[in-house]
C-alpha cells in the first residue's frame, strides 16, 4: 500500500528535486504558500490534521544567514517553531517526520569532519534557530529523522552559490571570494535522492539525527574556481578572468559562520549502503544539467 507523503516546502530547492523524486515512494501532497505559511505556523496544524499524513518532511526553513541577524524573531518562529508544531502533530498522528537541517549549527572549531553526536554550538541566528528547531523535534516527535546537510546548491531557484556565480561571473572580470571557509558543497538533488531512499527504510529504531554532504572538501575560493572551469568548458558564457582569494575578514558578514564544518557521513553511508559522490562530480552534473534548461538561471532575487 502506497504511504501518503506531506512535503513542506515543496518550491525550495530540496523541495524541487523531491518533487521530481517522491512519486516513485507514495502518494505526494505538496504544501506550499499560501495553504501554509510558516511565519504563521498555526496554519500547519489544520493542513496536518486534515491531511492525515504517514510521512511528513519538512524541506522549509529560514535560510537568508544574514538577513536573520536582524529578523531573529521571524527566523525563529520558521526554524523553530514550525517544527516544533509539524513535531506535535507528526506524534498525534504517529507520523513520521523528516526534517532537513544544517552544518551552521556547530561552530567550525574543529579539525575533524563533525560526528553527530559532537557538540553543537552556533555562531548565528540560523544556526542557534535551527539547533532550537532539532531540539524541539527531539523532545517532541518519536519517530524523526533529522538530515543535516550542507553547502546546499540546486538546479531550481535563485539565490544559491553556484548561480550567483554564473551571475557575477557573467558580469565582472575580478571576483573576491572567501578561502578560509571550509565546507562540502552538496547539491539538492542528491538530498532529495537520499530522503527518497530512506523512505522505505523508516522505522522506529532508525530516528535520529544523520549527517549528509556530498563527498570531499573545499574553501569558497576552491568551489568558485571549480564552478568556472567546469562552465567554461559547458559553454557558459563569461567574462571573468581572475578570482582572488580573501580572508573572512576581508568580507565581513552580519552572521559569522563556522570556518570548519565539513560533516562526517558515516553513519548514513552504512544506513543506506551507499558513498556520497564527490562534489566536483555532482556540480559538473548540475552544470550540465543547467546548460539543457532543467531550471533557469535566473538574474537577482526569488
Amino acid at each position: 500500500m502506497s504511504k501518503s507523503i506531506l512535503l513542506i516546502g515543496s518550491n525550495g530547492q530540496v523541495g524541487k528535486e523531491l518533487q521530481q523524486i517522491l512519486p516513485s515512494y507514495g502518494d505526494i501532497i505538496l504544501v506550499e504558500r499560501p495553504t501554509v505559511d510558516l511565519a504563521q505556523p498555526d496554519t500547519l496544524r489544520n493542513v496536518i490534521t486534515s491531511k492525515q499524513p504517514q510521512i511528513i518532511i519538512n524541506a522549509a526553513a529560514y535560510t537568508a544567514v544574514d538577513k536573520a541577524e536582524s529578523e531573529p524573531e521571524l527566523a525563529a518562529v520558521i526554524n523553530a517553531t514550525a517544527p516544533l508544531i509539524i513535531a506535535q502533530e507528526s506524534q498525534k498522528l504517529g507520523a513520521f517526520l523528516i526534517h532537513i537541517s544544517t552544518d551552521y549549527v556547530f561552530d567550525g572549531n574543529s579539525c575533524n569532519p563533525y560526528q553527530e553526536t559532537d557538540e553543537t554550538n552556533p555562531l548565528s541566528v540560523y544556526g542557534k534557530t535551527k539547533l532550537a528547531g532539532e531540539e524541539a523535534i527531539r523532545k517532541t516527535c518519536a519517530h524523526h529523522f533529522i538530515l543535516r546537510t550542507a553547502w546546499v546548491y540546486g538546479t531550481f531557484g535563485k539565490n544559491n552559490f553556484v548561480k550567483t556565480m554564473l551571475r557575477l561571473g557573467a558580469e565582472r572580470q575580478e571576483l573576491r571570494v572567501v578561502a578560509d571557509q571550509i565546507g562540502s558543497p552538496t547539491w539538492a538533488q542528491d538530498i532529495a535522492t537520499v530522503i527518497a531512499q530512506t523512505i522505505p527504510l523508516l522505522a522506529p529504531e532508525i530516528s535520529g539525527t544523520y549527517h549528509y554532504t556530498n563527498s570531499g572538501v573545499a574553501s569558497w575560493y576552491d568551489f568558485a574556481v571549480a564552478i568556472f572551469e567546469e562552465a567554461q568548458q559547458l559553454g557558459f558564457p563569461l567574462k571573468v578572468e581572475r578570482i582572488i582569494p580573501i580572508t573572512t575578514a576581508e568580507y565581513p558578514t552580519p552572521a559569522r559562520r563556522p570556518a570548519y564544518s565539513v560533516l562526517a557521513c558515516g553513519k548514513i553511508s552504512t544506513f543506506l549502503e551507499m558513498h556520497p559522490p564527490h562534489w566536483q562530480q555532482r556540480l559538473r552534473q548540475m552544470l550540465k544539467d543547467l546548460k539543457i534548461g532543467h531550471g533557469a538561471l535566473g538574474i537577482g532575487h526569488c
